[in-house]
């Protein structure tokens, strides 16, 4: 029996070129000169453009027809998102988008389809990029600076790894305005997808392979531009946005960019909630990308140009009155340095407005107190001026809202708990309980001491990142003894291990509203079936959901706050969210670890169960495609055991354990060891873990906290395990080498 013959994609190119050529000498390969090429190949190269804060189509970007049918690539943040594009061809035509076919952020590419035109455009061949040689000529074209059609010529210089992403490198003067253009060779192949400058010298480039691309048209995750749109809009419902700039929302903040069309780059967002009457007090966090720029919150606004504004502004605290459009209808009442504003990092603005005065706090300190009476009624909101991209997070109001510092008789108990405690290779995890109780006030005091004693400063970082992942462990633990278990939020704390600044909060709401999208569209009969189509429906039809296709092992696919965001992950992400979404839904759905690939079951009211592959769109699978599983990832034969429930506590250490084989591939030990406390937090009995926890402490110098990993084993003396290796290693520890 002869094995199958599956021909590589370049040797079908091949093919096709020798087909070609036999039926006529007329299509032979032929080699075009720069300016034959440029003039060949310009009816397929479009400019792409999007709205910049006015409104007017000035980002220009490049992308390029590889379908008759209506389908062009670019680059990703050529069309950014949540944003109408625009494409028009080399004659000024504008094709209408319908869809964004296929994206994938880490590749930095996109492909839209546009409305069927009336005559078929004319589409780029894709080349093998993958045997190209360096020292090939190359032709590059696109539309720097809205220059459009700009024709320039290199060499490719060699591949080279950037951002664990396999690039080709162009000898080829590339500017803004060339992104998402075709590399080209002397025959017409596009060979790769232009993607960003080089800093370092003017006549270098970068270019994704097109061997990337084509792995995006054979695998698209399509949305109709409609959905596009929405991605990252700002609530309507909830807030009004007045003179200009770029607002979006994102997984519970609020981001803007761009100067506003105001006075100063003056642009505000208000909430369309009423606030309280007076007394009440409003308050958000914001971070600032340069202590140069200015924002913060506002109150008291007209919604046109009156109100108050209290925000940082070139490191100072600003309270000002702004009474019109222009600098001469704009006070600055009060302006003031603080010791509690912290450059570069969160801080918590908060107004308290009583009938006489307005109380202004930084980090629950009062920096500024006016008796100004300028306006006394009016909307609550945001504000930002100048160029300044800021952050907001936590906007809330109410009569009264709850400081989030602790007394000051508190704040000196800690810090005294701190001083007192003996140093990182004698702490245990006893050392530091009174501290876990105010697990996120305690870390601020100790990552504020780091700062001020610069010998003690790796020690409390380290004791601080212990004191959180603790916390989190104990958070996920009580998740498991709630019924149903909440896998959700669960997943979402487990992402907070490396990213403590999630908002779990905000994406619960996010994924509820995806629910209440579902929901919107079925019957109130609707059956577990009808409601598990609802769901595929909008998942991976309307949302583009979809498994990670080129790097699998990026660790954004093992964070659940990242796969909402991005719509990618892996297997057992993309099954938790569909499980729980299913649960929100009344749907039965289990998780079924198969070795190697995650997948769920399905367990309908009537009939009999269905096996559903997450990662591959929902596609239903039947026993002999759960057995090909099992043999292409396990090597061998199915079991019956194979296909079990898996528990809650399964799937999450599953997850833990995923996260940490990335980190022991890096050989970074602090990341190991924050998983493997996690690990024993949902599972005391991870015999495996508990020992490598053991290393890893020692070999972070946490010298003490691992002698009493040590001990644990000595006092319950787990069967299967050599207790006299135990005690000698124990003794090692206790030496210290």
């Amino acid at each position: 029996m002869f094995p199958k013959f599956r021909p590589s994609p370049a040797m079908l190119m091949t093919w096709i070129a020798l087909t070609g050529a036999m039926a006529g000498a007329d299509d032979q390969e032929t080699t075009y000169t720069v300016e034959t090429l440029a003039a060949k190949v310009r009816p397929s190269v479009v400019v792409i453009s999007v709205p910049d804060r006015d409104g007017q189509e000035k980002h220009l970007g490049t992308g390029f027809v590889i379908s008759p049918e209506g389908l062009i690539a670019t680059n990703l943040h050529v069309i950014g998102e949540g944003r109408p594009i625009t494409v028009r061809t080399a004659d000024k035509k504008k094709l209408s988008v319908v869809a964004v076919h296929a994206s994938d952020r880490n590749l930095d590419l996109a492909i839209v389809r546009v409305e069927k035109p009336e005559s078929p455009l004319v589409s780029l061949t894709l080349g093998d990029s993958e045997n190209i040689q360096d020292g090939t000529p190359v032709v590059v074209m696109g539309n720097p600076h809205g220059l459009e059609h700009s024709v320039v010529n290199g060499v490719i210089s060699g591949r080279r790894d950037i951002e664990g992403r396999d690039m080709l490198q162009l000898a080829v003067p590339i500017e803004p305005g060339n992104s998402g253009g075709p590399v080209l060779d002397m025959q017409g192949a596009v060979h790769g997808v232009v993607t960003m400058k080089s800093a370092v010298k003017q006549n270098l480039g970068f270019a994704v392979a097109a061997s990337d691309l084509q792995l995006l048209i054979d695998k698209p995750n399509p949305v109709p531009i409609e959905q596009w749109r929405t991605i990252g809009q700002i609530s309507p419902a909830r807030w009004q946005t007045l003179f200009g700039a770029r607002w979006q929302q994102r997984g519970g903040r609020i981001l803007v960019e761009g100067s506003g069309e105001g006075f100063g780059g003056r642009a505000l967002c208000l909430s369309k909630s009423d606030p309280p009457a007076i007394p009440f007090e409003v308050a958000v966090s914001v971070k600032l990308s340069e202590e140069s720029g200015a924002a913060g919150l506002v109150f008291h606004a007209d919604g046109k140009d009156k109100h108050y504004g209290f925000y940082p502004s070139a490191g100072k605290l600003r309270l000002s009155r702004f009474q019109g459009p222009n600098v001469f209808t704009w006070q600055v009442l009060r302006e003031v340095p603080s010791e509690h504003y912290r450059p570069g990092e969160w801080n918590h603005l908060k107004v308290r407005v009583e009938e006489d005065k307005l109380l202004c706090y930084v980090n629950d300190h009062l920096v500024i107190e006016s008796r100004d009476q300028g306006f006394r009624e009016g909307q609550i909101g945001l504000a930002k001026f100048r160029q300044t991209q800021a952050q907001f997070k936590r906007f809330e109001f109410g009569k009264s809202l709850q400081t989030s510092r602790v007394s000051p008789e508190q704040t000196a108990e800690l810090e005294k708990t701190i001083d007192a405690l003996p140093p990182l290779a004698s702490l245990v995890p006893e050392d530091t309980e009174a501290l876990e109780k105010t697990a996120e006030t305690s870390v601020a005091i100790a990552l504020a001491k780091a700062k001020q004693l610069e010998s003690q400063a790796q020690e409390l970082r380290q004791l601080a990142n212990d004191v959180r992942i603790r916390a989190i462990g104990q958070q996920i633990q009580q998740t498991l003894t709630t019924k149903p278990v909440d896998l959700l939020q669960a997943s979402l704390l487990i992402s907070q291990i490396d990213e403590q600044e999630i908002d779990v909060k905000a994406y619960l709401a996010a994924v509820q509203q995806m629910v209440e999208s579902i929901q919107a569209d079925l019957k109130e009969d609707a059956s577990s079936t009808d409601k598990l189509k609802a769901m595929d429906d909008y998942l991976f039809k309307q949302q583009g959901f979809h498994g990670s296709r080129f790097d699998y092992y990026h660790r954004a696919n093992s964070y659940m706050n990242r796969v909402i965001d991005d719509r990618v992950g892996l297997p057992i992400t993309l099954a938790v969210l569909y499980m729980e979404l299913g649960r929100r839904l009344g749907v039965t759905i289990d998780g079924v670890g198969l070795p190697g690939h995650f997948i769920v079951k399905h367990v309908p009211e009537e009939g009999e169960a269905e096996w559903i592959d997450v990662f591959d769109d929902a596609r239903r699978l039947s026993q002999e495609a759960l057995k090909k599983i099992v043999r292409d990832f396990a090597g061998r034969e199915y079991r019956e055991q194979d296909s079990q429930t898996a528990t809650p506590q399964d799937i999450l250490i599953r997850m833990l354990g995923n996260l940490r084989g990335l980190a022991e591939r890096e050989r970074n030990k602090e990341a190991i060891l924050r998983y493997l406390e996690v690990i024993v937090a949902v599972d005391e009995e991870a015999i495996a873990e508990r020992g490598m926890r053991a290393v890893m402490r020692f070999e972070t110098g946490r010298r003490q906290a691992a002698i009493t990993d040590l001990d644990w084993f000595l006092e319950h003396e787990p069967p299967g395990l050599d207790l006299d290796q135990i005690r000698n290693m124990r003794d090692y520890f206790i030496r210290g080498r």
